[in-house]
């Protein structure tokens, strides 16, 4: 499972099939996760002064396929953009990553396709749990980090670092301390859970995130005034 996947997981009601969040969200969130599992597996990485192409660009340094054809597509769409800053490439790495993640997900039997109709014209898709066994151990491992104290493995840090991006912890671990819990997965996401290159995508890919959920917001607002 990608960390993308466990994600998109975590985003789903499992009763109604309906996403938990704003599209915006989802969206980059996703482009996000990809971005930094590649990272954790060497593939790309936020260049340092003196390499190749200029200090804080994206910076692709093995493109030796993965073998999974999710990550490999975005690898190959950033190969086309090295050398480009962060906020440039995760609109491409989003292209369709949502679409693929749920087919995926419907596939293995983690999802459920419920297919209806809107007003009985306009089709639509559904994605209830079909087993929620694995999204429950993902949410116990983000429970134990963030409200019991335990160490995450760099996993379960990137999933943190990623739902701090879109304030989305306590959406997705309910809890009485939400304070508390927040103060917590902040603290996670600025530690020192992974290599240097990875947690400063992971910083590059929340800034990049907080802005675009806040430009999708103010667009939002000035169409309706």
């Amino acid at each position: 499972m990608l960390i993308a996947e466990d994600l998109l997981l975590l985003f789903y009601d499992d009763e109604s099939g309906r996403a938990s969040f704003d599209g915006t969200k989802v969206g980059y969130a996703l482009a996000g996760a990809v971005l930094v599992e590649l990272s954790m597996l060497g593939k790309v990485g936020i260049a340092e002064r003196g390499e190749a192409v200029r200090a804080g660009r994206i910076m692709v340094r093995d493109e030796t396929p993965t073998g999974d054809d999710v990550l490999d597509t975005g690898l190959k769409r950033l190969a086309h953009r090295t050398g480009q800053k962060p906020k440039g490439v995760l609109g491409s790495l989003r292209k369709d990553l949502r679409e693929r993640l749920l087919e995926r997900l419907a596939d293995s039997g983690h999802l459920r396709r419920d297919k209806r109709k809107i007003l009985g014209l306009f089709p639509s898709t559904r994605w209830p749990s079909a087993n929620a066994v694995h999204k429950n151990q993902v949410r116990e491992s983000l429970r134990s980090a963030l409200v019991s104290g335990t160490r995450p493995d760099d996993r379960t840090a990137a999933l943190i670092a990623l739902l701090v991006a879109i304030d989305g912890v306590t959406k997705v671990v309910p809890t009485d301390h939400k304070k508390a819990t927040k103060r917590r997965a902040k603290e996670i996401s600025e530690s020192d859970w992974a290599a240097e290159a990875v947690r400063k995508a992971v910083q590059e890919v929340n800034t990049v995130v907080i802005a675009a959920v806040a430009a999708s917001a103010a667009a939002g607002s000035a169409g309706g005034s």
